[in-house]
C-alpha cells in the first residue's frame, strides 16, 4: 500500500509531520518496536512504529533514524503517549534523512495500525493470499469461540499446504493444526526452541532455518504487542517469554509475497497470546496481594480470607480449600541492568502453566507476582499426599526444568542464569510465610550451583547441603587445604591412595571389615593407612567430630 492511503485513512488519526515529497512510497509491511537499534527484525519497506522509550535525550534521535534508513524502512510513526508531542530533534533527523515522520495520536493503539496494514498489504501485495490473511484475522479477533490459532494452522495447511505449530520459548506446544499429519514429538518441540532462541540470542536475521531429522523447520519470532522488543530497551528482557512459529518448511527460497504473509499471521496470533495474558491479570493480582499480605505481616485471618478469593480462580469447583506451594524464581544477566521481576514473572508462568495435568491448553492454575528481581507463584494443590518414604506429593523442583532446561539454557546463552526455589506444601495462611521463606532459601542453595538452570527443593533444607554453599570461597579453600593438601602431598610421593581410603572409610561408617573388603585390603594394611592419615592431619578419626570435618572437606574440595 501506498504511504498517501495510510495517511488518508481517517480511522487512523495519523498526523504528518514532515516528508511530504515522499507519500508515495510503498508500506510492505509493519514493526513495532522501542529498541535502540532494532535493524535485526527490520527487512525494508516497514512502517516502523514506536512508543519512543528509547529516546533518553536529544542525541539518540540521529543514530535511531540513521539505522531506520540504512535498513529502507519506508516511515516512521510515533506515539504521542509517552512523551505527549513527537520531540523536535526526532523531526529534524527524519528531515535530514528524507524518513516520512508520522504522529500518532494516544487514543490510537498500535495494534490498530498494525491489523489494518497487514490487512492492506496483504490484500494489494498477495493477491489471493489476502483471502487466507482475512479469514484467519477473523478467526483471531472473534475470541475462543472462532477457533483460536489452532484454526489459523488448519488454514495454513489447507490453502497454503504448510504445515506449522506455535511453541512457547520452553518447547511447550501451544497450538497446532488439528486436520493434517502426526503431531509434533515434544523432544522436537524442544529442539526448535532451543534453535530459536540460541538463533536470536546470536543476532541471526529470522526466519531461523533448522534442519531436525531430516526435515527444515523455519522459525518465526512471535511478539505480543504487550511487552515485547518494542517496549524492552534489551531483547534478553523478552527473548525467555516470546512465542515462536515452526513451519515444516524451508523458508529460504521463499516469494517475498508468502514472506509477507507469515509474518502477518505472525501478528494476529499474537492477538491470541495477548489474549491469555489478560486472562491472567485477574490471576496476577490476587498473587500480589497475598504476597503484600505475607510480607508485611499481616493476621492470618486476613491472609486466609485472600486465599479463600484466590482459591475459586485457580481451581474453580473445589470444594475444599486447597494446600498450597511456593515457588520463587529469579534470573539474572551479568554485567546487565535488566529489571528481572517481570522476566523471571512470564517465564515462571510458563513453566508452572499445567504442573498437575497435561495437554496444550493451559490450566493456569498458579497466580505469579514479582518484587524487585523475583517472581513469586502461589501453586494450590486440590489435595496432598504421603507416599511411604514421607514426601508429599506437589510440585518438585527438578521436575520443573526437566523438559525445559535445554531450551532455557540457550536463552539464557552465556550471561543469564535462571534459579528456582520450591517450598514444601501448605494447609493454612499461617504457613505461607514460612513456606515463602522456605522457597527463597531454597532458591539460594540452587544459586550456588553451577549451571545456566538450576532449582532446589525443601528437602535439600535439612541436609548439610544447605550450609555448604554459603560458606566463604576463601574460607572453604583454607578449611580443605589444612586437612586434606598434607594427605594429597603424601599421595603424590608414595602413590599410597590416603584420599580414596579416607573416603571409603567415611562412607562405610568407619567399619574396618566392610572398609577393607571395599578396598580389597587385608584389615592391618587399612589400619596402616589410617593410622598413617592420623599422623599427617594430627586428627582421630575414632572421635565423631574429626570423622565430620573429614566429610566436609571432602565435600567441599
Amino acid at each position: 500500500m501506498r504511504l498517501r492511503a495510510l495517511l488518508d485513512t481517517d480511522a487512523l488519526g495519523l498526523k504528518l509531520l514532515g516528508g511530504e515529497d515522499e507519500l508515495d512510497r510503498t508500506v510492505r509491511g509493519v514493526m513495532t518496536t522501542d529498541l535502540r537499534d532494532p535493524s535485526r527484525y527490520l527487512s525494508g519497506g516497514e512502517l516502523v512504529l514506536t512508543g519512543l522509550a528509547w529516546r533518553r535525550d536529544a542525541a539518540d534521535s540521529e543514530p535511531f533514524v540513521r539505522i531506520l534508513v540504512q535498513e529502507g524502512v519506508t516511515a516512521l510513526a510515533a506515539g504521542e503517549a509517552e512523551l505527549g508531542d513527537v520531540p523536535d530533534d526526532l523531526v529534524a533527523a527524519c528531515a535530514r534523512h528524507r524518513l516520512p515522520l508520522l504522529a500518532v495520536h494516544e487514543s490510537v493503539a498500535f495494534a490498530t495500525i498494525t491489523e489494518h496494514v497487514v490487512r492492506q498489504v496483504s490484500g494489494e501485495r498477495a493477491g489471493d493470499l489476502a483471502a487466507v490473511v482475512d479469514r484467519h484475522r477473523r478467526m483471531m479477533t472473534s475470541g475462543p469461540a472462532g477457533g483460536g490459532p489452532d484454526v489459523v494452522l488448519d488454514l495454513l495447511g489447507s490453502d497454503l499446504d504448510l504445515r506449522a505449530w506455535v511453541l512457547s520459548p520452553t518447547g511447550r506446544l501451544i497450538a497446532g493444526p488439528k486436520t493434517s499429519g502426526p503431531a509434533l514429538p515434544a523432544e522436537a518441540c524442544g529442539r526448535l526452541a532451543a534453535e530459536h532462541l540460541t538463533a536470536t540470542r546470536t543476532g541471526r536475521r529470522a526466519p531461523h532455518r533448522v534442519l531436525l531429522g531430516g526435515t527444515t523447520y523455519s522459525l518465526f519470532p512471535i511478539r505480543s504487542t504487550g511487552r515485547s522488543p518494542q517496549t524492552a530497551r534489551d531483547a534478553r528482557e523478552t527473548v525467555l517469554s516470546d512465542w515462536l512459529l515452526a513451519v515444516e518448511a524451508d523458508a529460504g527460497d521463499w516469494a517475498e509475497e508468502r514472506l509477507d504473509l507469515l509474518y502477518g499471521v505472525t501478528q494476529l496470533i499474537a492477538v491470541e497470546r495477548d489474549r491469555r495474558e489478560a486472562a491472567r491479570t485477574v490471576r496476577r493480582r490476587l498473587a500480589q496481594e497475598i504476597l503484600e499480605l505475607v510480607q508485611t505481616g499481616a493476621a492470618p485471618a486476613e491472609i486466609a480470607a485472600r486465599l479463600r478469593v484466590a482459591a475459586p480462580v485457580l481451581l474453580p469447583g473445589l470444594g475444599a480449600a486447597p494446600h498450597w506451594q511456593v515457588v520463587v524464581a529469579r534470573v539474572d544477566w551479568d554485567g546487565a541492568e535488566i529489571e528481572g521481576g517481570p522476566v523471571a514473572q512470564a517465564l515462571l508462568e510458563e513453566i508452572l502453566v499445567d504442573p498437575l495435568s497435561a495437554g496444550p491448553e493451559p490450566s493456569d492454575r498458579i497466580a505469579v507476582a514479582h518484587t524487585g528481581d523475583e517472581a513469586i507463584a502461589l501453586v494450590p494443590l486440590p489435595a496432598v499426599s504421603t507416599e511411604h518414604d514421607g514426601s508429599e506429593t506437589g510440585v518438585l523442583a527438578e521436575a520443573l526444568l526437566e523438559s525445559v532446561r535445554d531450551p532455557l539454557t540457550a536463552g539464557l546463552n552465556d550471561d543469564g542464569h535462571l534459579t528456582l526455589g520450591v517450598s514444601a506444601a501448605v494447609h493454612s495462611a499461617e504457613g505461607l510465610r514460612g513456606a515463602l521463606e522456605e522457597a527463597r532459601h531454597a532458591r539460594r542453595v540452587a544459586a550456588a550451583r553451577p549451571g545456566r538452570v538450576c532449582a532446589a527443593g525443601h528437602q535439600e533444607l535439612a541436609s548439610h547441603v544447605l550450609l555448604l554453599p554459603f560458606v566463604p570461597d576463601d574460607v572453604r579453600r583454607a578449611f580443605t587445604a589444612r586437612l586434606l593438601d598434607p594427605l594429597r602431598d603424601y599421595d603424590r610421593r608414595h602413590r599410597a591412595e590416603l584420599i580414596p581410603t579416607l573416603e571409603a572409610f567415611l562412607d562405610c561408617d568407619g567399619s574396618w571389615t566392610r572398609c577393607a573388603a571395599r578396598l580389597h585390603l587385608h584389615v592391618n594394611t587399612l589400619r596402616y593407612r589410617v593410622g598413617r592419615i592420623e599422623q599427617l592431619t594430627s586428627r582421630d578419626l575414632s572421635r565423631l567430630e574429626d570423622k565430620l570435618d573429614f566429610f566436609l572437606a571432602l565435600r567441599m574440595s
